[in-house]
Parts: C-alpha cells; sequence; structure tokens
C-alpha cells in the first residue's frame, strides 16, 4: 500500500481525494473482489468532505472496519451498485448457507455482503453447539442414565445441578440448572431454538458476544426465581434460549423494511407460538397440585428472565454488528441495570430469606 500511499496523498497527510480514489478503483478494481468493490464504491459515495481517509482502505483490504468507515457509510448512500447478494447464481452449498444465515441475521445489504466475503467458518459456532449436544446429551444420557427430569417422581430433586431454594448458597446451581430439564418435551423445545436461532446467531455475532447474552440470560434467570419465586426450584435453559430468541425476534421487528429472511412473519408467528406453549407449559406446571407435596414444580420466572435480557441487551448486541459495544452510550446504561439487578437479587439472598417468613420446601 505505501507506494499507492505515496503516488495520491504526495504530502503525507493520511488522506486521498474522492477523485484519486475513484481512479485507484477504476485502475485495481478487477483485482477487487465485486463485493469489497461496492463498499469502497459507497465509501466514496457517501463522503461529502471530498476526500477519504487512507487507513479505511487498508482496514478494508485487511477485513477491518474501522469507527470512522462505519460512520462514512452510515451517515452516506447506502444503495449498492449492483444486484442484491440473494440474487446471485452458481454459489455452492456452503456459500448458499452462509448467505442464507446474513439473510436471517442482518438487516442491512452491505452488512450481509461484508459477512458473506469475510466469514472463514474458523473458529465455528462451537459454543452453541457444546451446549446443546454435549452438556445436554452426553452429559445427561452417558453420566446420569437419563435424558430428562421427571418431576413426578419425590427424588427428582436429588440432584446436584438444580436450582433449589434451601442450597441458593451453592452458587454454582445458578448457572447448572440448565443442564436439568422437566421432561422430554422442555428438553425438545429448547435444544430446537437453541440449534435454529443460537447457531445462525454465533456464526455471525461470534461466541463472545452470544454466549454473554446466553449465561446473561441463564444468570438473569435462576436470580429472578430466587427474588420473585423465592420458594420453587428450577431447571431448564429456558432463561438463556429466551433471552437468545427475544433478541433476535427485537432485532427483526426493529428492522422489519431491512429484514429479507424469507417467510419472516411466519417464522416469528410460529417461534412466538413455540415461546407461549412452553411458557404456559411451565405455569401450569408450575401452579399445578404436586403429586409429591415436599416436591414443589419447577418455577417459569426463568422464562421472564431471559426475554428482560434479550429484549435490552441481546438487542444491542444484535442491532450492533461489528461494532464495538464500548462505544454504544445504551450497551452500558444497559449493561449498569443489569449489574444493579445482579447485585440486588444477592443481597436479597442473603438477607431476605432470613427476614421474610416463608416456609421454604425441605431440602433434597
Amino acid at each position: 500500500h505505501f507506494p499507492l500511499l505515496f503516488q495520491f496523498d504526495p504530502d503525507n497527510t493520511g488522506y486521498i481525494s474522492t477523485e484519486k480514489f475513484r481512479t485507484l478503483l477504476q485502475r485495481h478494481g478487477s483485482e477487487l473482489d465485486p463485493h469489497k468493490l461496492e463498499v469502497l464504491l459507497a465509501l466514496a459515495d457517501s463522503n461529502s468532505e471530498g476526500k477519504i481517509c487512507y487507513q479505511d482502505f487498508v482496514n478494508l483490504m485487511s477485513n477491518k472496519r474501522s469507527n470512522s468507515f462505519r460512520q462514512a457509510i452510515l451517515q452516506g448512500n447506502r444503495r449498492l451498485c449492483s444486484k442484491a447478494l440473494l440474487e446471485e447464481t452458481g454459489l455452492s452449498l456452503s456459500q448458499r448457507l452462509i448467505r442464507h444465515v446474513a439473510y436471517e441475521t442482518l438487516p442491512r445489504e452491505i452488512d450481509r455482503k461484508w459477512y458473506y466475503d469475510s466469514y472463514t467458518c474458523c473458529p465455528p459456532p462451537w459454543f452453541m453447539i457444546t451446549i446443546t449436544i454435549v452438556a445436554f446429551f452426553l452429559y445427561n444420557g452417558v453420566m446420569l442414565d437419563r435424558f430428562v427430569l421427571q418431576v413426578t417422581h419425590p427424588l427428582y430433586l436429588k440432584n446436584a445441578l438444580l436450582y433449589h431454594p434451601q442450597l441458593r448458597a451453592q452458587a454454582w446451581r445458578y448457572l447448572t440448572y440448565i443442564f436439568m430439564h422437566a421432561g422430554i418435551e422442555h428438553l425438545g423445545l429448547n435444544v430446537v431454538l437453541q440449534l435454529l436461532v443460537g447457531v445462525p446467531l454465533e456464526m455471525v455475532h461470534g461466541a463472545a458476544r452470544i454466549s454473554f447474552v446466553y449465561v446473561a440470560g441463564v444468570v438473569a434467570g435462576s436470580l429472578a426465581v430466587s427474588v420473585a419465586d423465592m420458594t420453587a426450584p428450577v431447571v431448564g435453559s429456558s432463561g438463556g434460549v429466551y433471552a437468545l430468541v427475544s433478541a433476535h425476534l427485537a432485532n427483526i421487528v426493529m428492522n422489519w423494511s431491512g429484514m429479507k429472511c424469507q417467510f419472516k412473519l411466519l417464522r416469528m408467528a410460529v417461534a412466538l407460538i413455540c415461546m407461549s406453549f412452553e411458557f404456559g407449559r411451565a405455569v401450569w406446571l408450575r401452579f399445578h397440585p404436586s403429586a409429591y407435596p415436599p416436591c414443589p414444580h419447577p418455577s417459569f420466572m426463568a422464562h421472564l428472565g431471559g426475554v428482560m435480557v434479550g429484549i435490552t441487551l441481546g438487542v444491542i448486541i444484535l442491532r450492533n454488528y461489528e461494532q464495538r459495544l464500548q462505544d454504544q452510550t445504551l450497551w452500558w446504561i444497559f449493561l449498569s441495570i443489569y449489574l444493579i439487578f445482579v447485585l440486588f437479587a444477592i443481597f436479597w439472598n442473603i438477607f431476605a430469606y432470613s427476614l421474610l417468613d416463608l416456609k421454604l420446601p425441605p431440602p433434597p
């Protein structure tokens, strides 16, 4: 890049004129990926000051996008010159899969093309796959010799992983309860939602962001139970699953016109129906008389805790594709609210149970 920098920026200002930039694109455009060429042309069209930051060009060629580059695209002309990514033909199966994921999760064409060009499947979406397959099936099937807990059995609470109000001092239970499920339908629906929603989201946004939303939903779920349904245990990964699904659905609603996924209205309806069915089942089970009164049924409050995380932290994470969360004001606001809730729940668990006259179920 240095010979080009000296040629088009002899004064070493770090900028080149838009006119020279277009000349550079015309001269070397055939050597570039067509999608990257489109992004560069959009960058040139969007700049009203008549100059382009040279570092933005270097970042683009090395698959990086600076904040100034993103702002130039956002403030300028978003219209792309050539046909949409969806109209391209002759793609392999893996390329069609990546294109499908891009249209399922990203609302802007320029981000879809950027993701399509940049995605290498390295690393693969390991977090959601590991949580789903290894944690649920391998552990429950091999180690426990069972795939689900039967809440109609008097010994179902005798498990070291589920959350129990009498054992709330064992901090790992606020996380490990996701490995236990109350029935095969409970396990099945959570697994399906995790794979259908979680894996594509992780392919686009990466394991760090998606695992944060998932774990935050899981912790919020168990803490919500300990605050709002203090006498009940909790099992299942619904807190993390509902955080991901609600964030994804909220992102689709907020960017409705830009989302080009097929049958998006039908998909939303099916997802909402499945979530409502599972939540309704959890509510019914919670208030249904237990066959063994000392063993209360699991709480449904973890679902609501996950939804709240999804429509706050989750929406911010999914909305800001390839942008630094540290620069987002709403991110810090919602993160602060979440941390305040966590601290409040911790103190609530320390003091409220001893101050309130509650009849807790006997320890398992």
